[in-house]
C-alpha cells in the first residue's frame, strides 16, 4: 500500500491568530465585514453539507455532472501525474478525476483541516493503494509550496469557491497557482455562472433555512473562539444579487441596536439597528471574464465545458 504522507506547513497557533486578524480587521471597518472561511467549524461543514443536497442550491450537483461527463477528456488532455487539490475538504468530488486518471502517481490534498486531510486521504488509499498521497495542512491564499512530484501537474479549484475572493485577491490567487505550474502544467477551475437573479438569491437564502443558518454560525464561531457574546437571534440572513459586480452577498442585519463584547480582542463593537454585516460574496462568472483573468494571471483557456443547463462552468487552463 502506498504511504499517506501529511505534511503541517501552518504553525499550529496560525488558525487562532488568522481568526483573531480578520474580526479585528473586519469589525472595525465599515462596512463591517467577516470571511467566509470561518463558517466553516465541523458544524458549520455539517450544515454546508446539507445545503449541497437543497433543490435550491444547484452548483454542487452541476459541477458533479460536468466533472463526470468530462473526467476522460480532462485526463486524456492532461496527462497528469501529479494532481493538486486546493480545499480539498473531504475529496469526494475529486474521485471522479482520480479514477479517470491512470497514470496518476500523487494526489496532493491541501486544507486547513487536519481531520479531514487525514480522513479523506486514508480512504483514498483503501481505494487506490497504488497512488501516492501527499497532504499538505496549508492556507493556499496565503502562498503554497508543493512537494516534488512528478508532472505533468494538474491543479484542481473546485466547487465555485474562487468567486469568495474580491477581484484584486482573484488575480493575486491565480499568479500565485501559475507560480507552481511549469509551462504545460493545467489548471481546472470551477465557476458559477451568471444567471437569473432568482436562481441565484434562492440558492442563498433556501426556503428551509439551512442557508441561515450557515450564516449566523460565524457568530458561533467568533464566541466560542474569541468569547464574543453574540446572539445570532439578533441578526438575520440576508442574500442580494449586486447586478453591478455580478456577485451575491450574505449578509447579517442587525434587528436592533447593540453592542457586542469581544473579550479576546479587549473589543466592543456597536451595531446600529438595521446595520449589515457582509460574511460573504460570492461572485458569478462569464467564460469571457474567466478567460481574460486567467490569461493575466499567464494561463490560457483551452476547454470550457458547462452542464446541459448552463449553470456552471469547469475551466481547463494550461500554463505559459
Amino acid at each position: 500500500m502506498s504511504p499517506f504522507l501529511l505534511t503541517r506547513t501552518l504553525p499550529e497557533d496560525a488558525t487562532d491568530a488568522a481568526l483573531r486578524a480578520d474580526v479585528l480587521h473586519g469589525l472595525t471597518h465599515t462596512p463591517k465585514t467577516l470571511p467566509p472561511k470561518w463558517f466553516y467549524d465541523a458544524h458549520g461543514s455539517e450544515l454546508f453539507d446539507r445545503i449541497t443536497e437543497l433543490p435550491e442550491y444547484y452548483p454542487t450537483r452541476a459541477e458533479r455532472e460536468v466533472l463526470i461527463a468530462r473526467a476522460p477528456e480532462i485526463a486524456a488532455t492532461t496527462g497528469a501525474r501529479t494532481l493538486v487539490e486546493l480545499g480539498s475538504g473531504s475529496s469526494e468530488k475529486t474521485r471522479h478525476l482520480l479514477d479517470a486518471l491512470p497514470g496518476l502517481h500523487t494526489y496532493v490534498p491541501v486544507d486547513v483541516s487536519e481531520s479531514a486531510l487525514t480522513q479523506a486521504g486514508q480512504a483514498l488509499i483503501a481505494e487506490h493503494p497504488e497512488l501516492g498521497v501527499h497532504a499538505l495542512i496549508a492556507d493556499f491564499t496565503g502562498g503554497l509550496a508543493l512537494p516534488g512530484t512528478p508532472g505533468p501537474r494538474l491543479v484542481a479549484f473546485l466547487g465555485g469557491t474562487i468567486g469568495n475572493l474580491l477581484p484584486a485577491e482573484r488575480a493575486t490567487f491565480l499568479a500565485s497557482v501559475r507560480a507552481l505550474l511549469s509551462p504545460g502544467d493545467t489548471l481546472l477551475l470551477g465557476t458559477d455562472l451568471v444567471k437569473d437573479e432568482s436562481v441565484l438569491v434562492a440558492a442563498y437564502d433556501d426556503a428551509a433555512g439551512v442557508t441561515a443558518e450557515f450564516n449566523k454560525n460565524v457568530l458561533h464561531v467568533v464566541n466560542r473562539e474569541l468569547g464574543a457574546d453574540f446572539d445570532p437571534d439578533a441578526f438575520a440572513h440576508v442574500a442580494l444579487w449586486d447586478d453591478e459586480h455580478e456577485w451575491i452577498e450574505m449578509r447579517l442585519r442587525s434587528l436592533t441596536e447593540q453592542t457586542v463584547k469581544i473579550p479576546a480582542l479587549d473589543l466592543a463593537v456597536e451595531f446600529a439597528d438595521g446595520e449589515e454585516l457582509r460574511t460573504e460574496i460570492s461572485a458569478k462568472f462569464r467564460e469571457e471574464g474567466v478567460r481574460r483573468e486567467l490569461g493575466a494571471a499567464g494561463l490560457d483557456l483551452a476547454h470550457w465545458w458547462t452542464d446541459q443547463e448552463g449553470r456552471f462552468a469547469l475551466s481547463l487552463s494550461v500554463a505559459r
